[in-house]
């Protein structure tokens, strides 16, 4: 079974914001590639695709207003991300909807965020650009994660 997760894309010129940002070159840090920043709003794991299709398809799914920044933070002790709020109410339409899939509720509080980079030892010292972009959240995507590590969008869904 593929590992699936449900995701919010930047629009492109939020995406260009994003890839404009400095990216200083730090031994263990490795950058998110531009063409997989997103905001998770539920990771999935293993499960069935097509059911996961049947239940975010049937769901009357929230529209809204997402807001990235102010500034990159860390998250945990090996992720700098972004903040993203007004994700919340999406998350949670999210979380029910897949509910009667069978899939167990998240194990942890949904925190909105677009991770920009991972690191193993420190992130760069005092690295904390800022960025504030707002765009309107109009549609979410199921996503697989391809063998390579690509991202593959199953589905994409309309919120209303």
């Amino acid at each position: 079974m593929p590992r699936l997760f449900v995701a919010v894309w930047p629009p492109e010129d939020v995406l260009g914001e994003l890839v404009a940002m400095p990216r200083p070159a730090t031994d263990g840090l490795r950058w998110t590639k531009p063409l997989r920043l997103h905001v998770t709003l539920r990771f999935l794991g293993q499960c069935d695709e097509a059911d996961v299709q049947a239940a975010l398809a049937a769901a009357q799914l929230p529209a809204t207003q997402a807001t990235l920044g102010p500034r990159v933070k860390r998250l945990g002790r090996g992720v700098l991300m972004i903040p993203a709020q007004g994700l919340d109410d999406l998350a949670a339409a999210v979380e029910a909807a897949i509910a009667p899939v069978g899939l167990p509720p998240a194990d942890h509080p949904f925190t909105g965020h677009l991770t920009v980079a991972r690191f193993k030892r420190k992130p760069p010292p005092g690295y904390r650009p800022a960025l504030e972009a707002s765009f309107a959240v109009t549609e979410i995507a199921l996503v697989r994660t391809e063998p390579s590590g690509s991202y593959t969008s199953v589905e994409r869904f309309t919120l209303v």
